[in-house]
């Protein structure tokens, strides 16, 4: 059951078994035992009420902080999350008077690396734990310097857990990383076999047009002479043969005809081999099948358009959702995308943009893209199939 885990699965729920453990000994604690042994009967004592709604709304934050890890783009929402999760824990050791809040500090030590830049969280990671030495001064039997030395003991803790989040953090981003390489390997080889496919038909056209008609062209021109040149029963089986030989020249130039108007790509089975399995995204395609282009350079562009808009999604805008509509008409090929990420108040073009834009160029095409803060990304491509002259 644990192969199927994801990193991020595994960590989350690590995470969460141990919050949970760490619950046990602070509900005996606190009900159980409580500041005023002898009065149970009052229930638990207000400071007692803080230290539990601490300790949950740690686990609801954390629920939520890793709900989506590993899918979405460090946000500056992320930080006031963190800041809500370290002042639970502090709370809870302030309130309760022990340790409990270092090891949920261990537990954020875990997320810090998908949350902030590692840089800040190191940083992080030693302030969390500073603010625990007041808390460990007030415990019986503790001085200053041994409330000092117990903190930096629990950010040693700490620093192994940050350590494996680190690593959980890497390997997930090398997984991802070869799943795309590999749906555009993917959808680069299914594309490369309908080339392949249309070139070898219209080679195959081209061989019949340029052996077999022209011999069955001179069969059918000596058979004419041959009808005039006989007489009696030879004459009328020669002018059978002359009607056969132009059937089949007919024949021949239907066929090579018809592979010819079929020599198109299919774009459809390329693009929907790019979207499948892409994580925590749901891409809705609306495209005809077949959808077919007669220029594999333009099938190419649109295939490289459609690889950059989920990129851009999954990577950029964090969306959750990706509206992906492709379409020909008879200007030529259309795609519009729509995402539900967070958007951009001005535009500024990387290189994935720049590239799409520079690739439809080529081709006579064009790319608008509208987006606003909030409004997510809207892009409309058009390419004609006719290149300009």
């Amino acid at each position: 059951m644990l192969n199927r885990l994801t990193h991020t699965q595994l960590l989350r729920y690590a995470g969460l078994f141990t919050w949970v453990v760490l619950g046990i000994p602070l509900f005996v604690f606190t009900w159980y035992l409580g500041p005023d042994e002898g009065d149970l009967a009052a229930g638990p004592a207000p400071r007692v009420g803080v230290a539990v709604a601490a300790y949950l709304a740690f686990g609801l934050i954390y629920w939520k902080v890793t709900h989506s890890l590993g899918f979405r783009q460090q946000r500056p929402a992320d930080l006031l999350l963190l800041a809500a999760l370290t002042f639970s824990a502090i709370l809870v050791s302030a309130e309760t008077g022990t340790g409990m809040g270092a090891v949920l500090m261990m537990i954020i030590a875990g997320v810090i690396p998908w949350l902030v830049n590692i840089r800040v969280g190191v940083v992080w990671l030693m302030l969390q734990h500073a603010a625990l030495i007041p808390v460990f001064s007030r415990m019986e039997g503790y001085t200053p310097g041994l409330a000092v030395m117990q903190a930096l003991t629990y950010v040693g803790y700490s620093s192994f857990a940050m350590v494996i989040g680190l690593i959980a953090m890497q390997q997930a981003q090398a997984r991802e990383e070869q799943r795309r390489l590999n749906a555009e390997l993917r959808a680069t080889r299914a594309l490369l076999a309908e080339s392949s496919r249309m070139s070898e038909r219209v080679r195959i056209s081209r061989e019949l047009h340029d052996l077999l008609g022209h011999h069955l062209t001179a069969l059918s021109l000596n058979l004419e002479v041959a009808g005039h040149l006989t007489a009696g029963k030879a004459q009328e089986h020669v002018r059978q043969s002359h009607t056969l030989a132009k059937l089949l020249l007919t024949d021949v130039r239907e066929a090579v005809s018809e592979m010819r108007q079929d020599g198109a790509v299919d774009l459809s089975g390329a693009i929907r081999t790019l979207a499948e399995g892409v994580p925590a995204l749901d891409i809705r395609l609306d495209m005809p099948e077949p959808l077919l282009v007669e220029d594999p350079e333009c099938a190419h562009v649109m295939l490289r358009c459609a690889q950059e808009i989920i990129t851009n999604a999954v990577r950029h805008a964090g969306a959750s959702t990706l509206w992906l509509s492709l379409s020909r008409d008879s200007a030529g090929l259309r795609i519009q995308a729509r995402d539900d990420g967070a958007g951009a108040e001005a535009l500024a073009p990387g290189n994935g943009l720049l590239g799409m834009r520079e690739r439809l160029a080529s081709c006579g095409g064009r790319v608008d893209i509208i987006t606003g803060r909030g409004k997510g990304f809207a892009l409309d491509i058009r390419l004609p199939l006719e290149k300009p002259a």
